[in-house]
């Protein structure tokens, strides 16, 4: 059996993603006999009947076999609940559209918006919204966009395209091709851009049909499942329900769950197993986002792919995000367990390796948070669900002398309480919290780039570390200065620079550098380069085949230490030979 697509509404704030949706449940009002309206709880459904109706006029053009039985949109817009549509791997959602005010373009969230549907693997489309508000459109209330274009001024038409564009231009940026919708030659690998009006409904027909067309085409095996066999889910929310206690709102995906059934889901504290009480369905044409107790009934058995409440002892702690499964006995339950924790290893846990802490409100939003910090090669030490705590500053604290830029907390729509956020400030760790993802990179980004650049300026500032060996002959001059040639095995060498022998001792100072008859300052590695040495003497302090070393004072030697971090590995080995040649004389050099 195919269950009907889930369908996530995204994009930046004021873009007119809750319009949108409401415009869509509205449509399915509307057209449906309320008896027959299929209710849910954090979700809406809008029956295959219904789009054949609205979109009468696009389905000869697009010819789509629709054999869903519908679409499921989930009614909380936003990036926080889609990332809580998880399940390993991927995401519970099957489409995600991209909501973008025409006149405002792309903003900070559109940009999260894509970023998440990557990570999480979700196909995408983008509902170019407000073409109302384009100068001197002409409206035709909820008519498909490809007919109400032909009624509009050329003029309003060349907007229109400009404004397009501009949206295919900055895809195309970000890697994706693009174009409007009833241009796209292969949905496979364009994304397609649906003109809307949540105000006038003009383009809902366009943008219903064209959901399901791709959903029956492209997703039909993620589709298919088992209506009769144990029901898998996705915790969306947690609550408090007067007169049940907590409870959890869900979004059951595959099979189907019943009165009494025991299930197993995740808690901060680990694996947690229950009973089915209740389960609760929202009574028809209710809005769930308002909705009181008495606006509830229960139901006996619920099947996929809907939207529940589920009351149950034990669920306070439930993990928004956790898979919710239903299950028979101990053996299966032993596998779910597996499941479960493999599902959680990569999003919560700590290491002994440098990093920074990260920390956020649900599940699903810590592994959107992980992804994209482990994709901009950002090191993480810990990462956790909840406020921030005294053990988190504590770990950041033990990172701030070896690698200061790791010495940052990050908090996802997390708090932290007045006593902790004073001992954050007494011990100069950096607090970085925002409630947009996106925002939250950046900051982050920029915090290590800083750090990083002062790390480069002070680094700059130090002597280079170099290794050269004096090539047999090759001596120009034995004295006043000596004149050389030297192979550099590695580093590098600078005009003014002192070199070392392997006694550690001082032969003298680089006057300058001749490559090809020509001066240079830097000579690099490999390079083969005749050299000036003030006080070298050949036959006395200097001889053919010998090896010398950059001079490094034990001071700057603490200081490449102490900014290791972005150290190469040449440098790094060539530094720890200096330093056991000098610690031949004194053991305690450079500690």
């Amino acid at each position: 059996m195919i269950r009907s697509p889930i369908i996530v509404v995204l994009g930046h704030v004021d873009a007119g993603k809750t319009s949108l949706l409401d415009k869509i449940r509205n449509t399915s009002y509307i057209k449906k006999e309320v008896g027959e309206m299929t209710q849910h709880i954090g979700a809406t459904e809008v029956s295959i009947d219904i789009i054949r109706e609205i979109s009468k006029p696009l389905l000869n053009m697009f010819k789509f076999d629709l054999k869903i039985p519908s679409l499921l949109f989930i009614d909380t817009p936003g990036h926080e609940v889609f990332s809580n549509l998880r399940k390993r791997g991927g995401s519970v959602s099957d489409l995600a559209i991209i909501v973008i005010d025409i006149l405002e373009g792309f903003q900070k969230q559109t940009y999260e918006a894509i970023e998440i549907c990557k990570q999480l693997k979700v196909p995408f489309l983008i509902a170019l919204n407000k073409i109302d508000k384009i100068d001197g459109w002409k409206p035709y209330e909820n008519k498909p966009f490809l007919e109400s274009i032909k009624y509009q001024d050329q003029k309003v038409i060349n907007k229109l395209e400009e404004y397009t564009y501009n949206i295919v231009a900055k895809l195309y940026e970000l890697g994706f091709d693009s174009d409007r919708y009833d241009r796209v030659k292969d949905f496979r690998r364009q994304v397609a851009i649906v003109p809307v009006s949540s105000k006038t409904g003009e383009g809902i027909p366009d943008l219903l049909l064209l959901i399901a067309g791709l959903s029956q085409r492209y997703l039909e095996e993620k589709l298919k499942i088992n209506v009769e066999g144990n029901g898998v889910g996705v915790i969306l929310e947690v609550k408090e329900e007067k007169g049940l206690g907590s409870v959890i709102d869900i979004i059951l995906y595959d099979g189907k769950i019943k009165k009494g059934d025991k299930i197993a889901f995740l808690t901060k504290d680990g694996i947690k197993t229950t009973k089915v009480k209740l389960i609760l369905k929202p009574v028809p044409l209710t809005d769930i986002r308002f909705a009181g107790r008495n606006k509830f009934k229960e139901i006996d058995i619920a099947y996929a792919a809907s939207g529940i409440r589920i009351s149950a002892d034990g669920l306070d702690n439930a993990l928004p995000g956790s898979t919710i499964y239903v299950y028979n006995d101990e053996k299966e339950l032993k596998e779910i367990e597996k499941k479960l924790k493999g599902d959680i290893e990569n999003i919560i846990f700590q290491t002994d390796k440098e990093g920074i802490i990260v920390k956020a409100d649900t599940l699903g939003s810590l592994e959107v948070l992980v992804k994209m910090l482990r994709d901009r090669n950002i090191p993480i030490k810990k990462a956790d669900i909840g406020d921030i705590n005294k053990e988190d500053i504590n770990i950041a604290l033990s990172m701030k002398e070896k690698y200061p830029q790791y010495s940052v907390i990050v908090g996802f729509n997390i708090g932290i309480n007045k006593n902790d956020e004073e001992y954050v400030k007494s011990s100069n760790i950096n607090l970085i919290i925002s409630n947009v993802i996106y925002d939250l990179i950046e900051k982050i980004e920029k915090y290590i780039n800083d750090i990083k650049y002062n790390k480069e300026r002070i680094l700059r500032e130090l002597p280079p570390v170099g290794k050269i060996k004096i090539l047999k002959g090759n001596i120009f001059r034995r004295s006043n200065p000596a004149i050389v040639g030297v192979e550099v095995l590695a580093g590098e060498i600078k005009k003014d620079v002192y070199l070392i022998n392997l006694d550690g001792k001082i032969i003298g100072r680089i006057l300058a550098i001749q490559k090809e008859k020509k001066n240079i300052d830097v000579a690099i590695k490999n390079d083969k380069v005749a050299v000036s040495i003030d006080d070298a003497v050949v036959g006395r302090n200097l001889f053919e085949d010998d090896i010398l070393y950059t001079f490094i004072s034990e001071n700057d030697y603490r200081k490449f230490k102490e900014n290791k971090d972005i150290l190469n590995d040449e440098q790094k080995e060539i530094l720890k030979e200096i330093a056991n040649i000098m610690r031949k004389e004194n053991p305690a050099w450079g500690l």
